[in-house]
């Protein structure tokens, strides 16, 4: 079974993970939203400690907040950054994305160098992974679902007790909750879900309890 850990970065509280194999060391980066130095090293720290390698970068979606690490580790691990393909435009525009959040910095454009479609299975670290395409925050979301382990990592699209926000480009709310119902809330009940802010949840507590699906 895979294992994960979360990081908490840039000033937007992003959740960056990182999914890796105890007995192969392969990893795997979803969503690196370190901002600068400190938070680089350390990401890196956890890395080299673990003595891990890393092969594949995630993106859920492009927003500046889950893609402002993307090219360290590009060029940090020498792996080409996953995305759905209809979020290529935030990563073309990723300088315009920090002055329209007001974030200090004038980051270098992200390109998708290899394009997930919705149900496609990917290897990540070992497991069979499914990638649902879950738009409405964005329209590229992706969600990966990890049926061995019980995760689903829902990018900003599910939180505990709440959903993505939809007033952005490309955002609908109509087409956010379709995603959800007809996606996420079709994975079993004790799936873990891990959001892109906030604390982890499952799909039956936000079935149940979440007060926008209600």
């Amino acid at each position: 079974m895979l294992k994960i850990k979360s990081f908490v970065f840039n000033m937007f509280g992003e959740n960056t993970y990182i999914v890796w194999n105890a007995g192969t060391k392969q990893a795997a980066v979803i969503d690196p939203g370190m901002h600068n130095a400190a938070e680089e090293l350390i990401f890196d720290s956890f890395i080299t400690e673990n003595k891990m390698r890393v092969s594949q970068l995630i993106n859920t979606h492009m927003h500046l907040d889950h893609i402002i690490g993307d090219n360290h580790v590009k060029s940090h691990y020498g792996v080409g950054a996953s995305a759905g393909k209809a979020d290529a435009f935030f990563g073309e525009k990723a300088s315009t994305q920090a002055r329209m959040f007001g974030m200090p910095l004038d980051p270098e454009p992200v390109s998708i160098d290899i394009e997930l479609k919705d149900n496609e299975k990917i290897d990540v670290c070992g497991e069979e992974v499914t990638i649902l395409t879950v738009p409405g925050h964005s329209p590229g979301s992706i969600a990966l679902y990890f049926p061995i382990s019980g995760w689903v990592i829902t990018g900003d699209v599910l939180f505990a007790g709440s959903i993505g926000r939809t007033d952005l480009v490309g955002g609908n709310h109509a087409t956010l909750i379709s995603s959800i119902r007809n996606k996420l809330f079709t994975l079993p009940d004790s799936t873990v879900v891990y959001p892109g802010h906030g604390p982890s949840t499952t799909i039956g507590k936000e079935k149940r309890r979440n007060p926008y699906l209600s």
